[in-house]
Parts: C-alpha cells; structure tokens; sequence
C-alpha cells in the first residue's frame, strides 16, 4: 500500500507540523508504486516527444506533464491541450497567453512545443518536470486529508507561476483570480467573502489591491513570495479558513439543537 500523507490536526498547529515533517513524507510518497511507475516512464520516453501531439497520445506521459502544473482534470481533453501547446507562448493571442488560468500558460512555456527544438530534448528536462509532478502529486495527497493544507503548499509554486509568465502588476492580480486555489488563498487571507467573486472584475482588482497594501502594506504581487509576506498570507488564510468551518460547524449544532428540541416537544404533544 502507497504511503498517505499525514496531517494530524487542522489549522496553524496542523501546518507547522507539516513544516517540520514534509520532507520525510515526501520521500516516502514519491517511492510509492504509483509515482514511481509514472515518473519512470516519463523519464524513458519523454526525449522522443517532439510534439504537442505526440504528448498527448502517449497517456502515461500526459499524465505526468498535466499533473506537473496541478491541471491533473484534463487528461480527457486531449483537443484542447494539442491547442494550447501548438499555440506557444509568443503571440500574445495566443490561447496560452489568453487564458485567465495561468498554469496553461507555464506547462506551455515548459514545453515549449512552438520552437523548432522543443525543450523535450533537453537533457534536464524530464528531471524539472518530474520534480513538479511529485511535488504537485505529494500536495493532493496532503489534500486528501487536509484540503487548506494543500493549498498552502502550493502557494509558492503557482504565484511563481504566475510572476513569471506576466507582465503588468495587474494581469497578475488577474491571473491570482483566475487561478482556483490562489484565489480561494487570496480571499480568505484579506477577509474576502464567498459572494466576492461575482462582482465585477475590475472592482475586484482594486479591492484586491486595496487591501493588500492595508494588511500587507503593498499590493505587487510578486513582494507575496517574500518568505516573511508568504509566511503571513499562509498564516492569515489558515486562521480565518479553521475560523470559517468553525462558525459553520457551530451554527450547524446550534440547528441540530433546535431541530431536536422541537421534535422532542413535538412528542410531547
């Protein structure tokens, strides 16, 4: 049986604990059976990958390159992934560089399918890709126990992602809100609400901005991977997320209560 991540409480006690214990985990994870078997074959066979569509009909590989980037839910959308990394990362029409999710736009870069040589034939590419698929891999299974956890661990190498692959300040803050798991990060760190998301995108930026530099005392994104600021937003997003699902779980009980009480005074009826 594979090795499962372990995460023994929620919270800030929970993510220290993770701290202090993540590098031996992750070892024991990337040997299991299933890593190894991906990883291997990846390794083997990813140097006679010179197209996008030569990726995407091998499976095994497409596996590892989509799960490198935490785009692990697109295995079957095989169309649509040939079009993103045929399109390349130049044109700035390009559906990469179009999208508002910005992990297409670095597994496209990674690739780098659009050049007459693709990055496929360098000789340390499959050991970069590899390194981020065990350790996306090893963040889902964190998140199979803890899902803040994972989330909080994958801070880092998607806003890197994203201060990497953009220009303006503001196509990063766009980029943040087109991302799932930093958005959710993002929000609940500067005490957004769930209802946030539904206005209007604009105004969503310059509330974004406005209160980053009110906790933060800047809104560059890229100033978030200061380990001191990094350190912070993990910390702020795990104190109000553990404060959210306790406030839930008490008005849960507050309604069992209530709703036994009046079936108790129903009977007595």
């Amino acid at each position: 049986m594979s090795f499962q991540p372990v995460v023994p409480i929620s919270g800030l006690a929970g993510w220290q604990f993770l701290q202090r214990t993540a590098e031996t985990q992750k070892s024991a994870f990337v040997e299991g059976v299933a890593v190894t078997r991906a990883t291997d074959a990846f390794r083997e066979r990813i140097s006679q990958v010179r197209t996008a569509e030569d990726l995407v009909e091998d499976r095994e590989l497409l596996q590892v390159a989509l799960g490198a980037f935490g785009l692990d839910d697109d295995i079957a959308n095989k169309a649509f992934i040939t079009q993103i990394l045929e399109g390349g990362t130049t044109d700035d029409g390009a559906l990469a560089n179009r999208l508002a999710d910005k992990r297409y736009l670095a597994m496209t870069e990674a690739f780098g399918f659009e050049g007459q040589i693709p990055r496929t034939q360098l000789s340390f590419f499959a050991d970069e890709i590899v390194a981020r698929y065990e350790d996306k891999q090893f963040q889902l299974a964190v998140g199979e126990q803890d899902n803040d956890m994972r989330l909080a661990m994958n801070l880092r190498s998607e806003l890197s992602d994203i201060v990497e692959s953009t220009a303006s300040d503001a196509a990063k803050w766009f980029g943040i809100m087109g991302s799932a798991p930093l958005r959710e990060v993002f929000e609940s760190a500067l005490g957004f609400p769930s209802s946030f998301g539904a206005i209007d995108l604009d105004q969503q930026l310059e509330s974004f901005q406005e209160r980053a530099r009110s906790v933060f005392g800047t809104d560059e994104v890229a100033d978030f991977l200061e380990p001191e600021n990094e350190e912070k937003l993990i910390r702020l997003f795990l104190v109000r997320s553990e404060a959210e699902a306790f406030s839930q779980a008490s008005n849960g009980s507050i309604a069992l209560t209530l709703l036994q009480s009046s079936v108790i005074s129903y009977d007595q009826l």
